[in-house]
């Protein structure tokens, strides 16, 4: 039997679209309360109007994760409007895409401290409040990227196997205060960052949709606390 996620807190990054969106909107129906975070205001005003609707409190925060300091006063907000988070996900994230000579130096850059240190940012200011509750569950959205390497997307890869091995190493610290750890490895989602806006409705529905991944994460976090799926692999049937 599972766990009831019901009256949890949870803390969103890149709420404002995407899978971020469709994620705080499923955890909202299921009763849990939602922290919303992104850089843009009004889309996570719309969110939270949304989430509201399901008889949850959300609190918004628009902050850029690459910096420290903006986070910690995010997540204190956060805390004092909603609690501290039973439930971190790090889902906000950019691509970067082009040969290796092809991007600047500063796009790399730019990658890294979205990808890698926003996650290592939110991590680092909301895990010392589960491990004070002896509980927790951090769900990392990585990428099929992070788990093998293509042509053109070498600053992408980097960053998501990057992701990769720093939830591996936290998984394995954490257990002995029941915190799980683990990530997501989606292929093609039918998002703006995978897509920008080039897809039909009629293509996108090929794609993994925001809400498949929203449905199975919210299943995982379901599951018993004795158990959990530290790495998994998510593909759409046959999207070509």
């Amino acid at each position: 039997m599972g766990q009831d996620i019901h009256g949890k807190t949870a803390y969103i990054t890149g709420a404002g679209r995407g899978i971020g969106k469709a994620t705080a909107l499923k955890l909202a129906q299921e009763g849990v309360h939602v922290g919303l975070i992104a850089r843009t205001e009004s889309q996570l005003k719309q969110v939270a109007e949304e989430a509201r609707t399901y008889g949850v409190q959300a609190s918004i925060v628009p902050v850029d994760i690459s910096n420290l300091n903006q986070v910690e006063a995010a997540v204190q907000h956060l805390k004092k409007e909603l609690g501290p988070a039973q439930i971190l996900i790090n889902n906000a994230g950019i691509g970067t895409y082009g040969h290796f000579l092809e991007i600047e130096p500063e796009e790399w850059k730019k990658t890294f401290e979205i990808n890698v240190y926003g996650t290592y940012h939110m991590t680092r200011a909301v895990l010392p409040h589960m491990i004070e509750n002896n509980a927790g569950d951090i769900i990392n959205i990585s990428s099929s990227s992070g788990l093998k390497g293509t042509a053109g997307s070498t600053a992408y890869s980097a960053s998501k196997f990057a992701v990769q091995g720093m939830t591996e190493a936290l998984m394995q610290e954490v257990r002995r205060e029941n915190i799980r750890v683990f990530t997501l490895n989606p292929s093609l989602v039918a998002t703006e960052l995978a897509f920008g806006e080039d897809l039909d409705d009629q293509d996108k529905e090929k794609y993994m949709q925001p809400e498949d991944l929203a449905e199975y994460m919210t299943a995982q976090l379901k599951l018993h606390p004795r158990i959990f799926i530290k790495q998994s692999l998510q593909w759409a049937t046959n999207p070509f």
